[in-house]
């Protein structure tokens, strides 16, 4: 799979200087800062800084079940077992030292603790 690579306005300034600097004899950096150059299968083309970008993963998934035992058991749950899962988020319960604990994650990437 091709990967597409971004290259900034300064970098973009460098590689044109060559080329610019010599039919105009003086070049601005200011000139190159409006755009960035993407170069990939598609192609060579200018973007604007501020267009969509689209990663080639598709939609990031939420905290996953093996992401929020991992998560409870950092926070010293042992034996975490996921009890629940919503689209808000994920329920692991365990033991303690204290005894039988249950945790809330929310069912964002990174696994946020819920209250």
């Amino acid at each position: 799979m091709a990967k597409m690579i971004r290259i900034t306005s300064v970098v973009a300034a460098l590689v044109l200087a060559p080329v610019l600097g010599a039919s105009s004899g003086m070049l601005s950096s200011a000139q190159a800062q409006g755009f960035n150059i993407e170069v990939g299968p598609g192609g060579v083309r200018a973007v604007p800084p501020d267009a969509p970008r689209y990663d080639q993963r598709g939609p990031r998934m939420g905290c996953s079940e093996r992401q929020a035992r991992s998560a409870a058991r950092e926070e010293g749950l042992r034996n975490a077992e996921v009890v629940r899962v919503t689209p808000r988020s994920v329920t692991v319960q365990g033991m303690t030292r204290r005894g039988a604990e249950q945790m809330r994650f929310a069912n964002e990437p990174g696994c946020p603790t819920i209250g």
